[in-house]
């Protein structure tokens, strides 16, 4: 590949009819394993261009916009947006661009689905990135997260969505005003009226303030990945991974490979030096 990759943008039809926007990156017809990029709960396909614009000259990247959010659909019933309905996108995203066998990088959400696989189709998943999440979830975190997304917050231009965010999070590793619109980009879109409003369907969280049923026990989605090569990413002022918890996935799966970035918040972006080394040598040794 010459010059700077451009993805293909392709819309992959769900069970359920709804359209799910997949940005393809890189050869098709690549030696090398492909990534499974999976975004965090209210996040989309925009958080890893950097990382598929580097990785894709060697090996194909598939970024999903998971439903209500970014660029896919957003479901007439919210109770669709649930872990299982998450997971039966996904398969369809695969059956339908072909692929077998995937590495998943996910972030937050992303992660937790990423040891979902590992259960449910566990053939695919033939590595795992793992972005500040883990089987266990500080509540403090969870909650200051979804007080957050629960409702829009317009902003009048891009620049005051910049300062906006700025604001509310200020221990990402983001530095130049480049990464911060960049960030931006990913949680507002440009509506009609003229003014930036979240890019994701508020009722995501429903399912979530309003669960049906008692939530499931995490670490038996941990053991699930037990036989798998994964690498997890913390962030050291984590409010969802805690340190403790970091610690017991590594006692519960010795060869679990770690990175903790000093300071850093919920969460890692994945472009941080450090983390760059830690996935490249991940992937050289896959």
């Amino acid at each position: 590949m010459t010059g700077e990759p451009v993805p293909r943008e392709r819309r992959i039809t769900a069970r359920d009819n709804l359209r799910l926007f997949v940005r393809d990156w890189g050869d098709a017809n690549s030696g090398a394993t492909p990534l499974l990029c999976l975004p965090g709960l209210t996040r989309n396909s925009n958080d890893f261009i950097t990382l598929a614009r580097r990785l894709a000259p060697e090996r194909r990247v598939i970024c999903p916009d998971m439903r209500g959010r970014g660029q896919s659909g957003y479901a007439a019933d919210w109770r669709s947006y649930n872990p299982g309905q998450y997971l039966d996108d996904l398969r369809h995203v695969l059956a339908a661009l072909g692929l077998s066998q995937v590495i998943v990088v996910g972030v937050s959400l992303g992660g937790l689905l990423g040891m979902a696989i590992a259960a449910a189709f566990p053939t695919v998943l033939a590595g795992l990135v793992i972005n500040d999440v883990g089987p266990d979830i500080t509540p403090g975190g969870a909650g200051r997260i979804l007080a957050y997304v629960a409702q829009d917050r317009p902003q009048p231009d891009w620049s005051a969505a910049v300062r906006h965010l700025k604001d509310r999070f200020r221990n990402l590793s983001l530095e130049t005003e480049e990464d911060w619109l960049s960030f931006t980009r990913g949680t507002f879109r440009e509506d009609p009226d003229g003014r930036l409003h979240f890019d994701w369907d508020t009722s995501i969280i429903r399912p979530l303030v309003e669960p049906e049923e008692p939530p499931p026990d995490l670490w038996n989605l941990w053991r699930a990945v037990r036989a798998i090569p994964v690498l997890a990413i913390r962030g050291g002022a984590s409010d969802i991974l805690s340190e403790t918890s970091f610690a017991r996935m590594k006692e519960e799966k010795p060869d679990l490979l770690q990175v903790t970035l000093p300071g850093i918040g919920h969460c890692p972006t994945l472009n941080e030096p450090p983390v760059r080394k830690a996935i490249d040598d991940f992937l050289r040794a896959l």
